[in-house]
């Protein structure tokens, strides 16, 4: 239940519509319902202004599905992450009014954004270095515009060929934020950190050779970064870097 909704239910009561017995029956799992395998956060979308979002991996599909469905039942939208294409399949046929992003690996169900929305001007700017990245970069991109920021893309402008980047200076300097995906030696969010004034959320991915370490060797990087105003979350976490924008994008 979000707040939407739970202004609504309380008006229904006071303009007698519904009586008081049966609000609190729709009150009733406030603030988690056991579902024995989990725990759903029902109250979720009340304390941090949108709901409980299912990470799919590591759950079979009958869990994913019964979790869905509780949400969904309380929730205008709720998003499920790394999603696969099976899985996706299965819960379009239970929801066929699901949509699912592929490249993100995100299912959407419902529509609606968090309670909190930022202006129109204002937006989130995904930077990937390369085209390897672009899963957690989409999973970044798509987890911001879901939530209700405007999203824009800046895509392949790796090191490697910095004029690439150089090439859209106007598109990084009128953002308000900017999630900077890199594997490899993950230099790309401390040259982009360098140019801009505002908050750079840099995303290390695993893509990359050997002493990569499957991500290690760019998380390093990036944590060690010289430019001020870089902040990094966990390898492969589009997810996270998307949410945690969404929310700066909103300040």
């Amino acid at each position: 239940m979000d707040v939407k909704a739970l202004q609504e239910l309380l008006q229904a009561v006071r303009e007698g519509k519904l009586s008081v017995d049966d609000a609190l029956q729709r009150l009733r799992a406030l603030p988690y319902e056991n579902l024995e395998f989990a725990r759903v956060d029902t109250h979720r979308a009340l304390r941090k202004g949108f709901p409980e979002v299912v990470f799919c991996q590591g759950k079979t599909p009958e869990q994913v599905l019964a979790i869905l469905e509780r949400l969904s039942e309380l929730h205008r939208k709720v998003l499920a992450t790394r999603a696969a294409p099976d899985l996706a399949r299965q819960v379009q046929e239970r929801f066929p009014q699901a949509r699912y992003h592929e490249a993100a690996r995100i299912l959407v169900l419902g529509e609606g954004e968090a309670t909190v929305r930022p202006p129109q001007d204002r937006y989130v700017l995904v930077v990937a270095a390369g085209t390897s990245d672009l899963p957690v970069a989409e999973e970044a991109a798509v987890t911001a515009a879901e939530m209700g920021s405007r999203v824009e893309r800046l895509y392949d402008v790796g090191v490697a060929g910095l004029h690439r980047l150089l090439s859209q200076s106007e598109k990084l300097f009128s953002a308000q934020v900017l999630v900077v995906v890199a594997g490899m030696e993950g230099a790309l969010p401390s040259v982009v950190g360098g140019l801009v004034s505002r908050p750079v959320i840099a995303v290390p991915t695993s893509v990359g050779y050997g002493a990569h370490f499957g991500g290690l060797a760019p998380l390093l990087t990036m944590l060690n970064s010289c430019a001020p105003g870089v902040a990094v979350v966990n390898i492969d976490n589009g997810f996270g870097a998307g949410y945690l924008a969404h929310l700066i994008n909103c300040g």
